[in-house]
């Protein structure tokens, strides 16, 4: 396995450049939904990528980039306490795997076992995916989220339904490592239907320099928002922790060991807080370009480091960002009807694959208070105003699940039926 550690410098470049390739699609469409800059977006998952690499001692083949569950959270959070605020929340998440790293490092992996089993993971991570679809529904037909056309419905709709099919069936029927980009083939396929259609604003483009520095925010510190972002950290941190230990299983390496979990959730909460700080969403390991790792059987961490370089390098470069900017919402609208169901189909197979029981009354009070309180709308306080104090949506769904796991009956669910390994 150590040949790979050898490549030369020519071939590491292009990979690196084509796991760029891999995640860009995902990458760029989360802050294109939030209305987040997507050249910082770029900028903050090559900086995040590199601490992350200085922290894990550069041992784990990983892509930092954007986020997705966090996608419902910084909306609300926008529109409710602004972007400076929202950003200061991220910061806060960032600090939440930064203690779960030390929590591991004291206490073994048992602890995120007991904190986070499935049953509470499985179901948080349902919400996320169904809370969204409203979202995806209003996008694909041209609307705002409160409904407002933007876009006339019969165009919107012959914009969105060819970019989710392509996504749909590049998904399906590709191969090798076309399978693994259907977001970026259905965004192109999505903009030409857009193009031809005459709803791309061209002048915006035209307008945009070529070099340019990314629009950094800089963060406000408003506790509102950062209980608002904060518990939603929580399932992303599972997240990370299958991802560390899928690419630990591609490349036959046990990375909760070496480098350990505690400096793989440590760089993860490091690279977030990065993000916070300069206005970037938060950051988390990507399955795509996990799945591109054991395709092409490269190993080497440091194709990662050039991967990052080229996203820093792309973020400097204004009429690209304008070019993505440029997207119209029925093209996002499309291929997110596909991914925000993934989502939840992600945490259903949390539930089946670890063979969570809804017939035990424990486990069905778990799951099912944990999606009302996630996609029904439930508020705990008022929320009404800039001063109010408000839980709801994913943030007052994960609190929910985590306090009804403590506090039921049978919290040692989190073991196998053996009873003695953890089961993440």
């Amino acid at each position: 396995m150590q040949d790979e550690f050898n490549d030369p410098l020519w071939r590491q470049i292009i990979s690196g450049a084509q796991m760029l390739f891999v995640a860009f699609g995902a990458l760029v469409l989360m802050p294109l939904i939030t209305g987040l800059d997507p050249n910082v977006a770029l900028f903050t998952a090559g900086l995040g990528t590199l601490l992350f690499q200085i922290v894990t001692r550069r041992q784990v083949p990983v892509f930092l980039a954007s986020s997705f569950a966090f996608i419902t959270p910084i909306i609300l959070a926008k529109g409710q306490f602004g972007l400076a605020a929202t950003m200061g929340g991220v910061m806060a998440a960032g600090f939440v795997y930064t203690f779960l790293g030390f929590a591991v490092k004291l206490k073994g992996t048992g602890f995120i076992d007991r904190l986070l089993p499935p049953v509470v993971i499985g179901p948080v991570i349902i919400s996320i995916g169904l809370a969204m679809a409203p979202i995806a529904a209003h996008m694909a037909m041209g609307r705002a989220e409160d409904g407002t056309e933007l876009i006339h419905y019969q165009t919107a709709m012959m914009i969105s339904m060819p970019a989710l099919l392509t996504t749909l069936i590049v998904a399906v029927f590709g191969k090798g490592i076309f399978r693994l980009v259907p977001i970026i083939a259905g965004v192109l396929v999505g903009f030409a239907m857009a193009f031809y259609f005459g709803v791309v604003d061209t002048a915006k483009i035209a307008a945009a320099p070529w070099f340019a520095l990314p629009h950094f925010t800089a963060p406000e510190f408003n506790w509102q928002a950062i209980l608002f972002i904060v518990p939603v950290a929580l399932a992303p941190a599972i997240e990370h922790i299958g991802g560390v230990i899928a690419v630990g299983s591609v490349t036959g390496r046990d990375y909760l060991k070496k480098p350990g979990l505690h400096r793989t959730l440590f760089g993860d909460g490091l690279a977030t807080t990065a993000a916070g700080l300069l206005g970037g969403p938060p950051n988390t390991t990507y399955a795509e370009v996990t799945g591109a790792v054991m395709l092409t059987k490269n190993y080497n961490p440091k194709i990662m480091t050039w991967a990052a370089i080229f996203a820093i390098s792309l973020a400097f470069i204004g009429k690209f960002g304008a070019l993505l900017q440029s997207i119209p919402i029925p093209v996002m609208g499309g291929i997110l009807c596909l991914l925000f169901g993934s989502i939840a189909a992600v945490g259903m197979n949390t539930l089946i694959r670890h063979q969570v029981d809804l017939s035990e009354a424990r486990n069905l009070v778990i799951v099912s208070v944990t999606l009302v309180f996630g996609i029904g709308g439930v508020l705990i306080g008022t929320g009404m105003g800039p001063e109010d104090f408000g839980l709801k949506g994913i943030a007052l769904c994960a609190i929910v699940a985590i306090a009804l796991n403590l506090l039921l009956p049978g919290n040692d669910s989190w073991k196998n039926k053996k009873g003695d390994e953890p089961i993440i």
